[in-house]
């Protein structure tokens, strides 16, 4: 899939500099001079990732960066300048922002950065807790997977067997099909990617441990737990693995 990344800047010599380099990793560019002109843009495309400059005229950057937030939530933002802002920048990595490049910066953190945000595939959780993939969905969709969501162990099964999942988040206690029954069935059809079983209670783990014919390499994660330590889990069980976008 072609990254679409959006440029803000005043500073015409530099948006175009940045877009020279960014166009060499294959994306797709446009650049916008003014928070005004860029939230108007920003409205009409879903871009992948912004480079905005923190110091602009009238409507600053970080000013900017809430607007967009309003219309996507999840939107992509890396804060850009060559002013002492912190508390500017704080403000908005706070509210998340991807972080803050000083002006200038060197070719490789541009690139490091749009390597962060290249799609990582698609993690499937599944978990009949709302709260709980509430919490955990932002975070995974911040580091680049896509998150579907099942509230069923029937559920899973569909989804499993019809989308491009790269690694599935279990709960052991699903309601009618528990998550080691799911578990088993897409065993039997030839499941064969990382699948991490999360559970509130340790007579399941137990269970899961020793109910299996194959021992469990990705682990299982005792609830509450930090949505950090999942995002960790994922990462090693996918390796970190970049995925094309899969088809909706």
């Amino acid at each position: 899939m072609t990254l679409r990344v959006f440029i803000i800047d005043d500073d015409r010599d530099n948006a175009d500099s940045i877009a020279d380099v960014v166009k060499t990793k294959g994306c797709d560019v446009e650049i916008a001079w003014s928070g005004e002109a860029a939230l108007a843009r920003f409205r009409e495309v879903d871009f992948d990732i912004v480079f905005m400059d923190v110091k602009l005229p009238r409507m600053n950057g970080v000013e900017t960066f809430f607007e967009f937030k309003k219309i996507r939530p999840d939107a992509k933002v890396m804060l850009m300048s060559g002013y002492s802002l912190e508390h500017l920048v704080a403000q908005a990595v706070e509210n998340g922002a991807l972080g803050f490049l000083s002006k200038p910066f060197a070719t490789e953190e541009l690139l490091d950065t749009i390597d962060q945000v290249k799609p990582r595939g698609m993690v499937l959780v599944a978990d009949d807790d709302s709260e709980f993939a509430a919490s955990i969905q932002p975070i995974l969709t911040q580091h680049g997977y896509i998150v579907e969501i099942a509230r069923t162990g029937a559920e899973a099964l569909t989804k499993a067997a019809a989308r491009a999942v790269n690694c599935l988040v279990l709960d052991l206690r699903l309601p009618i099909l528990s998550g080691l029954d799911v578990y088993r069935r897409l065993k039997e059809s030839g499941w064969d990617r990382p699948t991490i079983f999360v559970t509130g209670f340790t007579s399941e783990r137990n269970l899961a441990m020793t109910g299996l014919e194959q021992p469990l390499t990705h682990g299982i994660l005792m609830k509450p737990f930090d949505p950090i330590d999942l995002l960790a889990a994922i990462d090693a069980a996918t390796d970190g693995s970049r995925a094309t976008r899969p088809a909706a």
